[in-house]
């Protein structure tokens, strides 16, 4: 019966809505792509992403050849904002490299980020989200104010160790990193696409600065796939990846994924593949929720059609 009456649902679509600021009902994963998404977890929230990979290299100009394997982990906690977080990202790489005259086992931890995240920019942050209850197609329709992104901003450092293997530099360091990050929802919102403009190693001997774009679509209520272009440069080194993989959402607060990434070039041409999950507790989070704003340009269409019926009514 209340499906059928579109009456009821539209009265229910008019009670005051509100804004549940950066915590979602599902895990919300950066896993298994490189970029960095542009909004928290949410105040007291803890999220573990973590995962395992392959890596085979093998350089056609210098004729070595490398192999080995690798584990993530990033820890990501909301902290005294909404709009806060403060993460830490480790990666760990055992690898054999292999040229005409020198084998070496190579063991250290590739990267270590220590840093914090804030939401600048929020387009929807407080608005309401209308639905024509007669017209799907509208309703899924795209959107030119879906053009605008959300923004946020990540400072951190990275920590190298003495005689890394994986370092431009033989003594331990540390230099600071920054990332802008744009994201949008397009459509029902099933389309993400994700930006970071990255520079790296800032006022090092060999400072690195990239890019990295993320489209993610969501297929079903468990499913989503995703491709991803990362680029950098250096006078150190360069490179273009390509990346592509799926996530499955086991429970609102679990996620597995896999993923497989090549470079472009073959100086070296690289190839990793790894799998990986992500685990949020929000035991202690507590929700935060303010009134939506309404439209201006509503208020404005509504007040002209209320002065309109009062004069026809004058007139009858």
């Amino acid at each position: 019966m209340f499906k059928n009456n579109p009456s009821i649902l539209l009265s229910f679509l008019l009670i005051p809505l509100w804004s549940f600021a950066q915590y979602t009902d599902q895990i919300n994963s950066n896993r298994p792509g490189e970029t960095m998404s542009a909004f928290a977890v949410g105040k007291s929230v803890i999220q573990l992403e973590t995962g395992a990979y392959g890596i085979s290299q093998k350089h056609h100009l210098l004729n070595y050849v490398t192999n080995g394997y690798g584990i993530d982990a990033t820890i990501r906690y909301g902290m005294f904002k909404e709009k806060l977080e403060f993460l830490a990202d480790v990666q760990y790489q055992s690898q054999l490299y292999e040229a005409r005259l020198i084998t070496m086992d190579q063991k250290a931890l590739k990267q270590t980020v220590l840093g914090a995240k804030y939401l600048l920019y929020d387009p929807f942050k407080n608005q309401e989200k209308k639905v024509n209850v007669y017209s799907w197609k509208v309703d899924k329709s795209f959107k030119w104010k879906q053009l605008i992104p959300a923004v946020s901003v990540f400072a951190g450092a990275n920590i190298t160790s003495a005689n890394n293997p994986y370092h431009f530099s033989t003594k331990a360091g540390i230099s600071p990193k920054v990332i802008l990050i744009t994201q949008n929802h397009f459509g029902d919102g099933s389309w993400v696409l994700v930006t970071n403009t990255i520079a790296d190693y800032i006022g090092t001997e060999f400072p690195s600065y990239g890019y990295a774009v993320t489209l993610t679509k969501g297929l079903n209520k468990n499913w989503s796939g995703f491709i991803e272009n990362q680029g950098y440069k250096s006078d150190f080194y360069s490179d273009l990846i390509v990346r592509s993989g799926a996530a499955y959402l086991v429970t609102e607060d679990l996620q597995l994924d896999v993923s497989a990434s090549a470079s472009l070039k073959n100086t070296p041409s690289i190839f990793y593949g790894g799998i990986g999950f992500s685990y949020r507790y929000d035991g202690n989070y507590q929700e935060i929720r303010t009134p939506i704003e309404e439209d201006p340009v509503s208020v404005k269409k509504e007040k002209k059609e209320k002065i309109k019926k009062k004069k026809r009514f004058l007139i009858f």
